[in-house]
């Protein structure tokens, strides 16, 4: 993909997947209903998306109980399922450039980070987590004589994995990848923004071999789809990314249900902190502007509160500035473009309501807050920045999901930690500083699953990924998110005299 004629001759050549996948199926709703697929890139209809109800969960989630309980999938020699998800990978290798392509269409992101970025990294998981599927070990209890005790990892059954909009593959195969590899079945229900992707890549796995049944893709909305997975009787575990607000109504439906087990990985309000002595304060600029504004803001992880020392504090904010205002908002489709359109018109209006919020608080803008591209009929937003934040500042508090930054001042480390720390989320967290005296006690004491130190979202898929507080719990990357898809079970044999 070279220039924006050619990605959109191919954009406009390219077939997009318009069914579910049941039971190994090709499979449209039970009752014929449909919805709009719209790309936030001009507004324009996409496709027509099977609108999934309770008659189609269900008729999910029976094939993949049928495929768990005849162990079609689980009872294979892991290196019979580490082949199948191998297989997948390369599939998905293939066939790359059409899945970023969908991704691009579907949320609006740059094609360059998707075909760059997201999509290689749905490939790695799905490698990774099939590499790892024959390396996973139960072990030997401290046994006296006369018993011989042991503790294995058994499936939980049926996954009900419920993913977000924006990194749609990446995020869907954080989960379908570890609980297939355990040996599990999944209904996979990805957000009615971006289906395409999960739709196509459980076509994929059919091809690479993966037994009809195992891996199950329902389309269709929260209210709908997503709440008779959720309510479900026959899943055993709901696995999911996305607010806070649906992340409490799954906590409701598992406890009326059947106590479902449930991973949730919910917001942020991630602090990155730039202490005086930063090392290198052109790197933790850059670090400041693409760590809210990558993806249009539209990042769990997001640092979306820029927190900088009272020495430097001028003039660090102007470099902040000065890169941020060389920002291009550009056609997703086109190769140059590094910050394209917000995933929809609701997520576009809610972000502005936040700005129109931060102005009538009396927060300082000095940069951006204007829809732009209008004409193009997309969803575009300029990157934002508000200074004067106080920690009581409602754009220091709650979760704009969107590219807008507030920059708030301290005096020290204390008040650096009391500051990051004043929130209900704890996802994320970041620090610049030489002192390795700070960077240690700053880095143990903020409330966060993950702590970047001298750098922004650094991790990769060999470490866990959750978060504290109100941010969920559950974790996703690294082998601890494969143990959360399973049982441990212990088994004890009494040892008689022949």
């Amino acid at each position: 993909m070279q220039s924006l004629s050619q990605v959109q001759a191919r954009a406009a050549a390219l077939v997009l997947p318009a069914h579910c996948v049941v039971d190994g199926q090709l499979v449209g709703a039970a009752d014929g209903a449909v919805f709009d697929n719209v790309t936030p890139r001009d507004g324009s209809i996409l496709s027509r998306v099977p609108s999934c109800g309770a008659a189609d969960v269900d008729r999910a989630v029976s094939a993949a109980r049928a495929a768990f309980s005849d162990r079609r999938w689980r009872a294979l020699a892991p290196a019979a399922r580490k082949k199948a998800l191998l297989g997948l990978a390369e599939l998905m290798e293939r066939d790359r450039e059409d899945l970023a392509l969908m991704e691009a269409l579907d949320t609006g992101k740059p094609i360059s980070d998707a075909l760059n970025v997201d999509i290689p990294l749905a490939i790695g998981t799905t490698r990774w987590y099939g590499e790892a599927l024959d390396k996973i070990y139960g072990e030997v209890g401290p046994n006296h004589s006369g018993k011989l005790s042991f503790a294995v990892h058994e499936p939980l059954g049926v996954v009900g994995a419920i993913t977000p909009w924006n990194f749609p593959l990446h995020m869907a195969m954080w989960k379908v990848a570890p609980a297939l590899a355990m040996g599990n079945s999944v209904v996979l229900k990805p957000a009615e923004q971006s289906p395409l992707t999960a739709m196509r890549v459980a076509e994929l796995a059919l091809e690479a071999g993966i037994p009809p049944g195992v891996f199950n893709v329902v389309t269709g909305f929260g209210e709908t789809a997503g709440q008779a997975l959720s309510r479900h009787m026959d899943v055993d575990m709901i696995a999911f990314t996305g607010s806070g607000a649906v992340g409490r109504r799954l906590m409701i439906a598992s406890g009326e249900s059947n106590l479902k087990r449930v991973s949730l990985e919910l917001g942020g309000k991630s602090p990155q902190i730039v202490f005086a002595d930063c090392p290198d304060l052109d790197a933790a600029a850059q670090a400041a502007v693409w760590g809210i504004f990558y993806n249009q803001g539209e990042v769990c992880t997001a640092a979306s509160r820029l927190l900088v020392q009272k020495e430097i504090k001028e003039s660090f904010l102007a470099r902040v500035i000065g890169i941020a205002r060389a920002i291009e908002v550009g056609d997703p489709l086109d190769p140059a473009t590094r910050f394209g359109a917000m995933v929809s018109k609701e997520q576009l209006e809610t972000a502005t309501r936040y700005i129109a919020k931060g102005l009538a608080e009396g927060a300082e803008l000095v940069l951006g807050g204007e829809r732009v591209r209008a004409e193009s009929g997309g969803f575009y937003l300029e990157p934002t920045i508000f200074d004067n934040l106080t920690p009581a500042s409602t754009l220091a508090r709650e979760e704009v999901f969107g590219p807008v930054l507030g920059v708030l001042t301290f005096d020290d480390a204390d008040e650096a930690i009391r500051i990051a720390n004043d929130t209900v989320f704890g996802l994320a967290a970041g620090l610049w500083t030489a002192n390795i005296d700070v960077a240690m006690k700053v880095s143990r004491a903020l409330h966060a699953g993950l702590v970047w130190v001298n750098g922004w979202d650094a991790c990769d898929i060999t470490m866990p990924f959750g978060g504290f507080k109100q941010s969920g719990f559950g974790r996703d990357r690294s082998l601890h998110a494969l143990h959360k898809y399973a049982d441990l079970k212990s088994v004890t044999f009494t040892i008689r005299d022949a």
